[in-house]
């Protein structure tokens, strides 16, 4: 089952290395943000600082895509039902990356949050 997603025009811009070399925390939100504040502050409903996305490599089947790791760990700062995650650069403050759950959580301040498996980001070959 393929889940829709987004990505920041800068992502595309300068390819799939900004999310590699960029991205620094993971956070879950209560609705998808459009900015950085939104998904750092708004609609935060937990974080896990310090995360690092893969380098890009080749995709199956054609094009490229970067791996980003299971989270442990995560502190769940506000109480809500998390529906998104989000990958933000704090040192530039951009957001770059916005991708539905598959299933909504429930999650309860002062818990930690985490999730089962990789995740995969890329692009399909050009046609």
């Amino acid at each position: 089952m393929t889940m829709q997603g987004t990505l920041d025009d800068r992502v595309f811009d300068f390819g799939l290395d900004v999310l590699d070399t960029e991205a620094d925390k993971i956070v879950i939100c209560s609705q998808a943000p459009t900015t950085y504040t939104e998904a750092n502050a708004t609609y935060m409903l937990g974080y896990k600082t310090g995360y690092a996305v893969g380098s890009p490599a080749a995709r199956s089947g054609g094009g490229r895509e970067v791996t980003k790791p299971a989270v442990s760990g995560g502190t769940v700062q506000n109480s809500g039902t998390a529906t998104h995650h989000a990958i933000i650069d704090t040192v530039n403050s951009r957001l770059l990356e916005v991708k539905a759950l598959s299933a909504s959580q429930a999650v309860t301040a002062g818990n930690t949050w985490s999730t089962t498996a990789a995740t995969k980001t890329g692009s399909p070959a050009a046609t």
